[in-house]
């Protein structure tokens, strides 16, 4: 049976122990923390000692920034290289597995005027390797993994299919980056979901679930057995953190784990 998070937001609660009580009782096996810029992660870390020291399970973080890796400003890239490399030295420092990225988000889409970005795709395949490369290597020395989330079109104009960042990945050589997906974005940008599971399964260390709507899973269209079928075929053992927006009560909308999800390993 596959272990499900809730991100940190989603919980009620005014400290990661009063939400961890409320995720055991509501069925969750973990919290996924997110980090926001500024070094802000950073300066959470005697708080998420303590949680740890008090039992609740963190195994990932997921950036909540204004800019990242891949933007188009060198400056900016610089601080958001900085900022994941903070990430991912706080969750080793707090034994957790890793921190989950996209490229950009809201930076460009090709989907929308002016539809031609200021960098060819060659560039932005330096940029991306180059700093791929250097999360990468960090997360390597640190003993934890880089998550690269591939965006829907509208978010993010290079990488948004699992073919697109096992591509990249590969080239780095770096077992230390995975692909964290997403069923969101997988619903909008896959033909085939499941098949793109399958295909890319070598390469696949996170999930983050929502609804075909972004709501909690089951709250839309997506096809949970094909895509948890197929997670559980290729032997996928980590977590199913709920990235989402809620219907209705939120307390209500989150204390409820969908069953599908908890037999999805079954």
């Amino acid at each position: 049976m596959l272990n499900i998070a809730a991100q940190e937001q989603l919980l009620p609660g005014d400290t990661l122990q009063a939400k961890w009580e409320f995720a055991q009782q509501a069925g969750y096996d973990a919290i996924e923390l997110r980090a926001k810029g500024d070094f802000h992660f950073a300066s959470r870390l005697e708080e998420l000692k303590r949680a740890r020291k008090d039992g609740v399970v963190m195994p990932t973080v997921c950036v909540d920034m204004l800019h990242f890796f891949g933007a188009f400003d060198e400056e900016l890239r610089r601080d958001a290289l900085a900022q994941m490399k903070s990430q991912l030295t706080v969750m080793a420092e707090i034994g957790g597995v890793g921190a989950q990225t996209p490229a950009s988000y809201g930076m460009f889409s090709r989907r929308l005027p002016p539809f031609e970005p200021p960098r060819s795709e060659e560039e932005d395949r330096e940029v991306l390797l180059t700093g791929l490369a250097e999360l990468g290597e960090h997360a390597r020395k640190e003993g934890v993994t880089l998550f690269l989330e591939p965006l829907n079109r509208y978010e993010d104009h290079m990488v948004n299919r699992l073919e697109q960042a096992a591509d990249l990945i590969r080239a780095t050589g770096l077992d230390s980056i995975r692909i964290g997906i997403d069923s969101y974005h997988m619903n909008i940008e896959e033909s085939d979901p499941a098949a793109a599971i399958l295909a890319h399964a070598d390469v696949i260390g996170h999930a983050q679930v929502s609804d075909s709507n972004r709501f909690q899973p089951g709250a839309g269209h997506l096809d949970w057995p094909a895509w948890l079928g197929a997670l559980h075929t290729v032997g996928y053992d980590g977590h199913l953190a709920l990235e989402c927006r809620l219907t209705g009560d939120a307390t209500q909308a989150v204390g409820a784990v969908p069953a599908f999800l908890k037999r999805s390993g079954a």
